[in-house]
């Protein structure tokens, strides 16, 4: 019997960066898109800007919180595809209950392509936030 080097035929331990794209977290943070429609039918927060602020920042700190903390692999790719579904169920809840969604207030269909990239650059933004949270617990070893 001959001895093998362990590197060449053991099979490769999943690295933290070679896990894929945990789809169920994926939609589970797209949700909170239904944010909008439900603050506006119950009335919570009020009306404008204070409203929209308050929810993008909900928004942004689970997001940020829920990769970075939670050691999601792959964080930047995770919230980037997180955006973009964040987008659909915002212009899809908008199409249907109206409001102040992008196809809701009567924007023009075109407009849904430049909303989806503005949605994925956030979640790509809130991806590298996410990434730094992890490597600042990895460098104090939690």
């Amino acid at each position: 019997m001959t001895a093998q080097h362990p590197s060449q035929h053991s099979p490769r331990p999943a690295s933290h960066q070679s896990a894929g794209v945990r789809w169920p977290l994926v939609a589970g943070l797209a949700a909170m898109a239904l944010l909008w429609p439900l603050t506006g039918l119950t009335g919570v927060g009020g009306g404008g800007p204070g409203r929209a602020f308050a929810i993008i920042g909900i928004t942004a700190v689970v997001w940020v919180g829920v990769v970075g903390f939670g050691r999601v692999p792959r964080p930047v790719l995770t919230l980037t595809l997180t955006g973009v579904a964040f987008g659909i169920v915002a212009t899809v809840t908008s199409m249907f209950l109206g409001g102040p969604g992008l196809l809701g207030d009567g924007a023009a269909p075109w407009m849904v392509v430049p909303a989806l990239a503005m949605d994925a650059f956030w979640g790509f933004v809130a991806g590298l936030l996410a990434l730094a949270v992890q490597r600042g617990l990895a460098g104090t070893g939690r």
